[in-house]
């Protein structure tokens, strides 16, 4: 499996495209400000078509991008319902402060026309030939949405070393290395990030996602949730 993280030149969110091995399409994961560009290249010459778009969470630094993709190429666009309201207004649903910031932005944006909004704790998405489980994560947001691969061979290029068997773990701004996201913006809840704490430290042996698992979380450097248990102080002790 091909997975490469393209990192936007506003607030280095991280955009992902996931591709199985020998395939011609692709996933493409929290395309975000000013990554328009650079994702059409990575596409063209890695010879890929998006069969839709993951969305993390409802923020604009995460879904810029899906206006100019959308409208481009008419993808689904799958997130959590209970952010699905967001993309009315990406900039509004910031709150005060961060709105006026981001004021500019406002104008260009469009809706995509296909989103397609899912509920529940754990949902199975087939797409692109990859196998993915939607988890809700609240706490940073509403829908907050961890996207787990439970096992691939993860290429890094084309003719490197495959590594070990593990699970893929996009964790969008839910749990980043040796931190987690915020709570104090509009939607977010200390209890419900509180809760996802939980689940992301609990062991394997009690139901919990392996230790192997690779965190690519929304913004930084990737980890693993093995890691992340022992050294990570919003983990370490739940």
């Amino acid at each position: 499996m091909l997975v490469l993280a393209i990192a936007a030149p506003v607030l280095g969110t991280n955009c992902y495209v996931v591709a199985p091995d020998g395939g011609d399409e692709c996933v493409v994961v929290d395309p975000g400000i000013g990554v328009d560009e650079q994702l059409e290249k990575v596409l063209d010459e890695r010879g890929l078509r998006p069969a839709g778009v993951l969305v993390t969470h409802g923020h604009l630094d995460h879904t810029f991008t899906l206006s100019p993709l959308c409208q481009r190429r008419d993808l689904p666009v799958y997130l959590h319902e209970r952010d699905a309201y967001r993309l009315s207004d990406p900039v509004g649903t910031l709150g005060p402060q961060l709105a006026t910031q981001f004021a500019g932005l406002a104008t260009g944006w469009v809706a995509p026309s296909d989103v397609r909004p899912f509920t529940g704790d754990q949902v199975d998405l087939h797409l692109a030939g990859i196998e993915l489980r939607a988890i809700h994560a609240p706490g940073h947001t509403e829908g907050s949405t961890l996207y787990l691969v439970p096992s691939t061979n993860l290429l890094e290029a084309p003719g490197s070393a495959p590594m070990p068997s593990a699970p893929l773990c996009f964790t969008g701004d839910v749990l980043f290395a040796g931190t987690i996201g915020r709570t104090d913006l509009p939607g977010g809840d200390d209890t419900l990030m509180r809760r996802t704490r939980e689940l992301l430290a609990r062991p394997e042996a009690a139901g919990g996602l392996p230790d192997a698992t690779t965190v690519l979380p929304g913004h930084g450097e990737s980890s693993t949730l093995g890691r992340e248990r022992a050294t990570n102080p919003y983990l370490r002790g739940l």
